[in-house]
């Protein structure tokens, strides 16, 4: 039967170098985006490769997306062995500007969607894990996960409490065997979103100073691998000249 790796929220970057990653390892990847069109370019690469790719148009906010989707990839693809959740949702803004609707929708996106996501994959999980079965699920955390920062109100808000929720699915889980994993990206990623909002900071990739998404997507290969009597919860990732 196929493995299947579930990426929610499989953008140009990160998402997708980890969808590319799993798909070259053998694994049937399910990849998931608001905009069905925007995918097309990764799921054309990874099948160019030899990988097998679908693709989902699916809003993780929403429960009843959240479950349908679930329940075709595991009626018609195979077990998801590997969910990793990956929804961005930066958009700095002074507090003093901040609206209750624009934080809201951030805390909605970046935390309440994981919950959705980590719930009804886990509901899967549990009823076939074992100490032969790598069964995964890595949330995707940033420097704001840790600490507040200024325009960062609603972000850190709503990373703090998807790191909450990863700890709480860890303890409650990992003695069922699945890895429950948060990592911490602490530093700039090689994406738009920095090129455009911190030219400054993305002037340093010439340097190695801003995080390939294609090393990230190895560092979740890794978490994947580990035996369980050596799990990682938590992984943080950095440039060297990163400040702590």
């Amino acid at each position: 039967m196929a493995r299947v790796a579930l990426v929610v929220g499989a953008g140009d970057a990160t998402g997708g170098a980890v969808a590319r990653r799993f798909a070259r390892e053998g694994y049937v990847v399910c990849a998931t985006r608001r905009s069905l069109d925007k995918l097309q370019p990764l799921l054309a690469q990874i099948r160019a490769d030899g990988g097998e790719a679908h693709g989902f148009a699916s809003d993780a906010r929403k429960e009843e997306e959240v479950v349908a989707l679930v329940e075709q990839i595991e009626s018609t693809l195979g077990p998801i062995e590997v969910l990793v959740f990956n929804v961005g949702a930066n958009a700095p803004s002074s507090v003093l500007e901040e609206t209750a609707r624009k934080y809201f929708k951030i805390w909605e996106m970046a935390c309440f969607a994981g919950f959705f996501n980590g719930r009804e994959v886990a509901k899967r999980m549990v009823t076939r894990a074992g100490p032969e079965r790598r069964q995964t699920i890595i949330f995707t955390g940033a420097t704001a996960s840790l600490r507040g920062g200024a325009g960062f109100a609603a972000f850190a808000g709503a990373k703090h409490a998807l790191r909450a929720l990863a700890q709480s699915m860890a303890r409650e889980l990992g003695p069922r065997g699945i890895h429950v994993a948060h990592s911490i990206i602490d530093g700039p990623i090689d994406t738009a979103f920095i090129r455009d909002n911190f030219p400054e900071r993305y002037a340093l990739k010439a340097q190695d100073g801003v995080l390939n998404p294609d090393h990230i997507a190895d560092a979740y290969w890794m978490l994947h691998q580990q035996p369980r009597d050596a799990w990682t919860h938590e992984l943080d990732l950095r440039p060297y000249m990163e400040k702590f």
